[in-house]
């Protein structure tokens, strides 16, 4: 038995080491771009976009293509989230592929 209880133990501290990780991804801020930096979108960990920049030039383009870069340029922080998401998470799991919110049944 003492097996098993060694390894309720070690899955209750990943389980910790876990959400100490998803509290900290909350934290990171992520910039995307789009159109050789003519937007930039700033996203925080659990995908809120917390300012968009649009420079002049951009400004001077019709809005349907603004719309483009401003989807282009969030869908890039996205991106950019995810891979350091996952960076993070593989400190936490020594390369496991697991899921960013990955619970055990305890």
């Amino acid at each position: 038995m003492t097996n098993f209880s060694d390894m309720l133990s070690k899955a209750k501290a990943m389980q910790e080491k876990m959400r100490e990780v998803q509290d900290q991804i909350k934290k990171i801020e992520v910039q995307g771009m789009s159109g050789g930096n003519l937007v930039k979108v700033t996203m925080t960990g659990d995908y809120e976009i917390k300012s968009i920049e649009i420079t002049e030039k951009a400004k001077s383009e019709n809005q349907e293509i603004i719309n483009d870069l401003i989807i282009a340029a969030y869908n890039n922080a996205k991106e950019n989230l995810k891979k350091k998401s996952a960076e993070e998470l593989s400190k936490v799991t020594g390369g496991l592929n697991l899921p960013l919110d990955f619970k055990l049944p305890f």
